[in-house]
């Protein structure tokens, strides 16, 4: 018994030596300066700016939707508006909102989760709820349920059904609304509402409202049940336009605004003549601010001649081929997009209070809820024309008109706010996009160039990106079966008519 003791006390100094060894080891290996768990205040502030950024840059919004939607046309280098998509716009869309976004706000709803702070988790919830919407209203049906699970060795998702994918996030942000706790556990980093959990609350509701419309023609049943709670009179929506979920951009690089950033190389991007008509029949007041007036007279031949009837807000049609674009004239004689939102701090918009508006309209004219239909509409286009600082009397001046003062009704509910929806969403790309293609209005002609991609017709969807038929082929190739080819034409399933 003693000689066992005896090994034992060799051997015990011995083993703690090699652990002590181990532990040095260790230490040397480690860089006491990087941290192993990231603040979720630096990747609040990170997630938001960079996914914003990425909402409003080049592929999604300015060389996709606000050229399809007809804000914008190209006057260079016209593909895109021809409808003739880059595969590199689709990948980083896709690997930008993936990669980067949703994982970051993935962590942060789990750190939410692991330190006990409500707050940070629905903050977590709401965002990453956004950009999963972005996702499936540019792609239809995506990986959802099973995305964000490396960590569970899942790297070939599924793809989940446009219908589950927006249950989710109706189901996700009504979570996150309940989780909000104003006298609760402060979250830092938040350069959208600096931390106001108030505001969080209502966005969180506002954007249910939004993704509850969206399915109106596909599920009304659900739409209905999320409406009359939504809209019951208690539940804290948007009231003015201080509640405007935006980002806004400084003016020092690298937190400037992407159309700045694009400004400073190229100039390739005009206003649309579709807008610059329907905003000139209206006497719209935010034409001046939508565009800048045209630098120089217009072109007097050709077969895109100008000035039109604009007079000195001259937009440019969509489709041009890059030689009808370089007949149309020199670029001084077109309107550039305005310079409110060309400025490094122009705000990054994710929703208004005009559109909770609109939406309260549309749902009283499809007989959701009782009201009066009219009055939210004039009171969508009061609250729009006061993000731009429109005086009272050139609001006044505005509705008064019969052209914009219109009576809303069941029949014509789709034509009179999709019109003025679609002019208060200027400059939100990927959104005015989904509302022109579920409400259909207003009557555009979509690009008609011989070279245009989508066979005479609106682009309703973004192709998938190439690397996932290498990736993740399998679910890919299922989604395709299910929901249709993976072509721009392809409808979503949100989208009926």
């Amino acid at each position: 018994m003693f000689t066992r003791y005896r090994k034992l006390a060799l051997v015990l100094p011995f083993a703690l030596a090699l652990g002590a060894c181990e532990k040095g080891l260790d230490a040397i290996g480690t860089n006491p300066n990087n941290a192993t768990v990231g603040n979720p205040a630096y990747v609040l502030t990170n997630a938001q700016r960079s996914n914003v950024y990425r909402l409003f840059d080049i592929p999604v919004n300015q060389d996709g939707g606000l050229l399809i939607v007809q804000h914008w046309a190209k006057a260079q280098y016209t593909e895109e508006d021809r409808y003739q998509f880059r595969d590199g716009s689709y990948q980083s869309i896709w690997d930008g909102f993936y990669a980067n976004g949703l994982q970051d706000f993935n962590y942060l709803v789990k750190q939410g989760e692991t330190t006990n702070n409500p707050n940070l988790q629905a903050v977590g919830l709401i965002m990453r709820s956004y950009f999963f919407s972005v996702l499936t209203d540019v792609y239809g049906d995506i990986p959802y349920s099973q995305a964000l699970r490396l960590q569970e060795n899942i790297i070939t998702p599924k793809y989940d059904r446009q219908e589950d994918v927006y249950k989710g996030l109706l189901a996700d942000l009504k979570r996150a609304s309940s989780l909000v706790d104003a006298s609760g556990s402060s979250v830092g980093g938040d350069i959208i509402y600096g931390g106001d959990m108030d505001h969080w609350k209502r966005f969180a509701n506002s954007l249910r409202l939004r993704l509850a419309m969206r399915i109106s023609d596909a599920n009304e049943a659900l739409t209905r049940t999320e409406v009359a709670e939504l809209l019951n009179g208690t539940t804290p929506l948007f009231r003015n336009n201080a509640d405007n979920a935006e980002f806004v951009f400084l003016a020092a690089t690298p937190n400037t605004n992407p159309i700045y950033e694009n400004r400073l190389t190229r100039d390739d991007h005009r206003v649309s003549r579709s807008l610059t008509t329907v905003l000139s029949r209206l006497n719209d007041p935010r034409l001046p601010i939508y565009a800048n007036p045209a630098e120089c007279a217009g072109p007097k031949t050709g077969n895109f001649a100008g000035p039109d009837s604009t007079g000195l807000y001259r937009g440019i049609p969509n489709g041009l081929t890059t030689a009808n674009a370089n007949a149309f004239g020199s670029l001084c004689s077109s309107s550039k997009v305005g310079s409110y939102f060309t400025s490094a701090e122009a705000p990054g918009v994710l929703m208004t209070y005009a559109e909770v508006l609109f939406f309260k309209a549309e749902a009283i004219a499809r007989g959701y809820i009782t009201g009066d239909a009219s009055a939210e509409y004039r009171n969508a286009i009061r609250a729009s024309l006061g993000q731009y600082g429109i005086d009272a009397a050139g609001v006044t001046a505005y509705l008064a008109q019969p052209s914009v003062n219109r009576t809303i009704t069941a029949a014509n509910y789709r034509e009179v706010i999709g019109t003025q929806k679609w002019i208060a969403l200027y400059g939100q790309g990927v959104e005015a996009w989904s509302e022109f293609r579920r409400l259909d209005y207003p009557r555009l002609s979509p690009a008609k160039s011989p070279a245009a991609a989508a066979a005479g017709k609106f682009p309703v969807r973004f192709r998938y990106p190439t690397n996932e038929q290498s990736v993740n082929a399998a679910s890919r190739a299922e989604a395709v079966a299910r929901q249709g080819a993976d072509v721009i034409s392809t409808k979503l399933w949100w989208d009926k008519f």
